[in-house]
C-alpha cells in the first residue's frame, strides 16, 4: 500500500528507529510479537527500559515531562516502525491515559511523584473505569467513596480490567455525591494495589488468557492527596482521558502490520493472486490510508492546542472496524491451518496465532466506549441529529 509519510527527513527517522530496534529487542521477544501470541510482564518491561535509557518511551509527552518532544508526524512513523519491527507495545494506561491526565488536571506533588515512574516502568498502572452493569454507561458507576478523617473509603467492584495483574496502581471513577446529576457526582482517584481490602480475581477469556480482572475494593481507604483534579469533577477528567485513549485506538501501525502479514499468508496458503483475497487486501489497504489521514490531521490540531472532541470517536469506529476486518481475513486465508493442534496449541506455520488474535482482537470494539455508543456521540455531537 502507498505511504503517506516517506519524505527524506521521515525516511531518515525510520532508519534511526530500525538502527535501534535491531539492536536492543530481544529475539524472542520478536519472534513473540511477530507472531501474535501474548506476553508476559517482562517482556514488556524489557522493551520499556531499553526505550526510557534512549530517551524514546512516551512518544506524546512533551519534552518538559520526559517525552522526546516528537511532530505527530515522527509520532506516526515511530508507530507503524515498532509495529512492523514486532516491539512489544507498551503498557497504555501510564503513557496514554493517566499520564496526561496527570499533567493537565494533577497536582505538582502528583505529576512528581508519577509520571518520573510511569517512564522508568516502576508504577504499572490499570484503568479501574467499568463495572457490573456500568460499562459503556460509564456514568451509572455504583462503586462509592465515603468522606472520613484524611481522605475517603473506597467500596465497589471494577471489571474487565486490563493487565491487573500486572498493576501496582488502579486510577479509578468513584461516586463521591450520590444526590446530584449522576455525571457530576464522580471523582478520580488513584489507588495502590496493595491497600488493604482491594483483591483480584482474574477473568479467562474464549481466547485461553487472563489478560482482564475484576476489582473489588472493601472499605480502601485513600489519602486526599490522591485525588485527582477536584471532588466531583472526574467525568470531566474522564472524559478527556477516553479522548486520549480513541485517538491513539485507530491503530494504524498495528494495522500495516497485519496487512503485510496478511500479503505473507496469502502467498503461503497459494492463494496471493485469488481475485476475491487481493480485492479484500487492497480494500482494506484503501481504508487505512483515510483512517491515517484522519488521524494525521487530528494530531496536528492536537499540537496546535486544539482540544479534540467527538472526532476521535471515528477513528474508534473505523480504526477497530478494520482490525477485526484484518483478523477476519486471516481467518479465512489459512483456513484449517489456523486450528491449534493437541501440543503445541498453536496453527500450522505461518499461521500460528491466527485463532488466538482473532478470539482476542473481537474486544475491540467494545473497549474504550463500544463502537455503539461512539456512534451515538457522532450523531448527538457532530452531526446535530
Amino acid at each position: 500500500m502507498t505511504d503517506l509519510l516517506v519524505a527524506p527527513e521521515d525516511m531518515a527517522f525510520r532508519e534511526e528507529i530500525r538502527d535501534f530496534v535491531a539492536t536492543h529487542l530481544e529475539p524472542e521477544t520478536r519472534r513473540k510479537v511477530s507472531l501474535g501470541m501474548p506476553l508476559q510482564r517482562e517482556d514488556f518491561l524489557t522493551w520499556q527500559r531499553s526505550l526510557h535509557a534512549k530517551g524514546w518511551v512516551a512518544p506524546a509527552w512533551p519534552a518538559e515531562h520526559g517525552g522526546p518532544g516528537w511532530t505527530a508526524r515522527q509520532r506516526l512513523i515511530a508507530d507503524e516502525e515498532f509495529f512492523r519491527l514486532h516491539t512489544p507495545p507498551l503498557p497504555g494506561f501510564g503513557f496514554k491515559m493517566i499520564g496526561p491526565i496527570l499533567m493537565r488536571f494533577g497536582t505538582p506533588a502528583q505529576q512528581a511523584r508519577f509520571l518520573p515512574r510511569i517512564l522508568s516502568g516502576e508504577d504499572w498502572w490499570c484503568q479501574g473505569f467499568s463495572e457490573p452493569g456500568a460499562g459503556s454507561d460509564l456514568a451509572s458507576l455504583r462503586t462509592r467513596a465515603v468522606r472520613v478523617d484524611g481522605g475517603w473509603k473506597v467500596n465497589g467492584t471494577k471489571t474487565w480490567t486490563t493487565y491487573a495483574q500486572y498493576a501496582n496502581w488502579i486510577f479509578c471513577l468513584v461516586r463521591t455525591d450520590p444526590e446530584v446529576k449522576k455525571q457530576r457526582g464522580i471523582s478520580m482517584m488513584l489507588i495502590d494495589m496493595a491497600s488493604p481490602g482491594l483483591t483480584r480475581r482474574p477473568i479467562r477469556l474464549m481466547d485461553g488468557t487472563e489478560e482482564v480482572n475484576e476489582i473489588f475494593l472493601e472499605d480502601v481507604f485513600v489519602p486526599d492527596d490522591l485525588v485527582v483534579g477536584e471532588v466531583n469533577q472526574g467525568w470531566t477528567y474522564a472524559k478527556a482521558l477516553l479522548e486520549h485513549e480513541r485517538l491513539g485506538i485507530g491503530g494504524i501501525g498495528r494495522s500495516k502490520h497485519l496487512l503485510g502479514r496478511l500479503e505473507e499468508m496469502a502467498t503461503a496458503s497459494g492463494r496471493g493472486d485469488d481475485p476475491t483475497i487481493r480485492k479484500r487486501l487492497t480494500e482494506i489497504g484503501i481504508d487505512i490510508m483515510a483512517v491515517e489521514s484522519t488521524t494525521m490531521r487530528l494530531l496536528a490540531a492536537s499540537e496546535r492546542g486544539t482540544q479534540l472532541g467527538a472526532e476521535t470517536s471515528l477513528l474508534k469506529i473505523r480504526g477497530t472496524e478494520i482490525q477485526q476486518a484484518l483478523t477476519e481475513l486471516a481467518l479465512e486465508i489459512a483456513g484449517a491451518d489456523a486450528l491449534p493442534d493437541r501440543e503445541s496449541g498453536q496453527g500450522q506455520a505461518p499461521f500460528e496465532a491466527v485463532v488466538f488474535q482473532f478470539l482476542n482482537w473481537r474486544k475491540l470494539s467494545i473497549y474504550g466506549g463500544s463502537n455503539e455508543i461512539q456512534r451515538s456521540i457522532l450523531a448527538r455531537q457532530v452531526l446535530g441529529l
